[in-house]
Order: structure tokens, then sequence, then C-alpha cells
């Protein structure tokens, strides 16, 4: 195995998708790739994470399996049966919506800084990006620079946590991709996990929205 210079956390999605091929195309950084499921009540961007890192030849990828933390998450509508996934209109303005999953970057990026430690890479890297229409605290630049400052007390093997699309929008994330030749048809954004991605809950929207600022079809079929 080549030696790694990096491990990205790769759920499947638009905005990790873009980062992986950002590190392996445009950083040439030899990428190992991280991926969890948590009791999400629905997986199925785990299928285009591991397509998209079998296409790029990242290896290893790591699939963590969370499930036994749902009970911890179950305030979330991502996790909850009993809690339904809002549209986007029920989110807006809220600095918590419940979309946010507890904690989950911090824990992720916890698990992310021991895989990285024993496979001797220094720098994690994770897809937060400047939300449009909603958002979580544990996507911002002020917790990128604490969690930073909390993996650097390591006394031997500090690791770094790096966040390059953070400051982007959708859009620019979006723009960004097809620079890369990112195929978007294989990432998966919709919080409802149907058969077609819904068009209408928090995701979806931001998701639609950035298609349409470039002028571009999003690839993906959606109900309706």
């Amino acid at each position: 195995m080549p030696t790694l210079d990096a491990l990205a956390i790769v759920s499947g999605g638009m905005d990790s998708v873009t980062l992986l091929h950002y590190l392996v195309k445009r950083e040439g950084k030899t990428t190992a790739v991280l991926s969890f499921t948590y009791g999400q009540k629905h997986s199925r961007e785990i299928e285009f994470a591991r397509w998209q890192a079998e296409a790029l030849g990242c290896q290893p990828h790591l699939v963590v399996d969370l499930s036994m933390l749902a009970p911890l998450f179950a305030s979330s509508a991502l996790v909850s049966e009993q809690i339904a996934v809002p549209d986007i209109a029920a989110v807006q303005g809220d600095p918590q919506p419940v979309t946010y999953v507890p904690n989950r970057n911090m824990i992720f990026l916890s698990i992310a800084a021991a895989a990285a430690e024993t496979l001797g890479i220094r720098t994690i890297y994770y897809g937060a990006q400047a939300h449009d229409l909603y958002g979580y605290w544990d996507t911002t630049p002020d917790f990128l620079q604490r969690i930073n400052a909390l993996l650097s007390l390591n006394r031997k093997n500090a690791i770094l946590v790096d966040a390059p699309l953070v400051h982007l929008s959708k859009a620019d994330v979006l723009r960004l991709g097809q620079e890369l030749g990112v195929d978007y048809s294989r990432t998966w954004s919709c919080y409802r996990g149907g058969q077609q991605a819904c068009g209408r809950c928090p995701t979806c929207a931001e998701r639609l929205a950035a298609f349409a600022v470039l002028g571009l079809r999003d690839p993906l079929p959606y109900a309706g």
C-alpha cells in the first residue's frame, strides 16, 4: 500500500464527494476514505461513497458501523422514525433544526483522528461548507478552529482537521466539482432516502438551488 497522506470523511453526499475529488485530483493526495453508518433512516449515500472511492482508486475505504448509537441520536429527524424530515421552509431561521444529529461531527472526527493516528496520517478532511439556507454549529470555521486546538494536545501524533470547503457556498462547491469532473449522478443528498430524491427537504432544496445558480440540471431523479 502506498504511503497515505490524507484521510477524508465521505458520506456520499455532494460536499464530501467534491472534497474527495479535490484532494485526489487537485492536491494530488493519496487518500484513505472513512464513512459512517449511525442508525440513519437510510444509507443510500454509502453506496455512492463506495463508488466514488473505487473510481478514484482510494483505499482503504473504511465503513464504521455506529448504529448502536442511534438511541443517542433519537432527537434527530435523520434517525428517529417518530420525527418526520421537514421541508426546507420549516427549518429556515432555526439555529438548530430537527435535522441536526447531536454531536455527530465531533464523534466522527474523533474516530477519524484515531484512525489517522493508527494509519500514520497527519491530516483528516471533512466536507463542511457554508450552508446557504440552513446550518449546523459543527460545520463552522469556529468549530474547526476549536477542535484543532483540542487535537493539538496530542503529545506525539497531533492530527490536523482541515475543511477546504468551509467558506464555500453550495453553488461554489458545485462549481468546483464541475471543474474537477465530479459525476453528481453518483452522489446522494436527500434526507428522505426514497427511490427518487424528494426535492423539498433542506439538503435537496440547497442542492437544487446550487444547480439553478449555475444554470445546470441536477442529474439525480426527483419525485414529482
